[in-house]
C-alpha cells in the first residue's frame, strides 16, 4: 500500500516510513495537486484537514482522515485502518527523511559520515540508499523514545479491537 501525506502530518509520515510504509510527504503543494497526485499514483491520501478529506471523498480519491492527540494515537488509528504492524523491522524500514529504502552498512562505509563518538560507540548502522540523501541511522539513545511511542501505539491498537 502506498500513501501520500499532506503538509499537516509530516511527523506521522516519518513514523510510517520507519515501520516500512511507502509514504510520500508533500508539504508545499495546493490541495488540488495533492488530490491529482494521490489519484494518479494510486496512493491513499492521509490528512487531518477535514475539508481536504471531504474533497477527496467527493472526487473518489482514496483518503483517510487522521486524528489523534499525539503520534502514538495517530499511528494506532492508521495501523488499525490499514492493518499495519507497528514495529521497526530494518529489513523493510524506509529512510524517515526521504522515504527511500535503507540497508545495513558496514562500519567502514559510514566512517566519516557520523560523529566519531557515535562511530566508536555503536556497531550496527543503516544507510539510506538514495544517493542524494545518504543519511546514516543507528540504535542510539533516541531508540528508547521510538520504542516508547510504538509500544504505546500498540497498546492503543489493542484497546481499539
Amino acid at each position: 500500500m502506498k500513501f501520500l501525506a499532506d503538509g499537516m502530518i509530516g511527523r506521522l509520515a516519518r513514523w510510517m516510513r520507519l515501520i516500512g510504509c511507502d509514504v510520500e510527504y508533500l508539504n508545499d503543494i495546493p490541495d488540488d495537486q495533492l488530490l491529482r497526485r494521490a489519484a494518479s499514483e494510486h496512493r491513499t491520501l492521509l490528512t487531518c484537514d477535514v475539508a481536504l478529506y471531504r474533497n477527496a471523498a467527493a472526487k473518489g480519491v482514496d483518503a483517510f482522515l487522521v486524528s489523534g492527540r499525539d503520534q502514538a494515537e495517530k499511528l494506532a488509528r492508521v495501523a488499525k485502518r490499514f492493518d499495519l504492524r507497528l514495529e521497526v523491522n530494518t529489513d523493510i524500514s524506509r529512510c524517515p527523511t526521504c522515504g527511500s529504502s535503507i540497508r545495513k552498512a558496514p562500519k567502514t562505509e559510514i566512517k566519516g559520515k557520523i560523529p566519531l563518538t557515535t562511530f566508536k560507540a555503536y556497531n550496527e548502522f543503516w544507510i539510506c540508499n538514495n544517493q542524494g540523501c545518504g543519511k546514516v541511522y543507528w540504535q542510539g539513545s533516541h531508540w528508547r523514545k521510538i520504542d516508547e511511542v510504538l509500544t504505546r501505539a500498540n497498546t492503543l491498537l489493542i484497546k481499539q479491537e
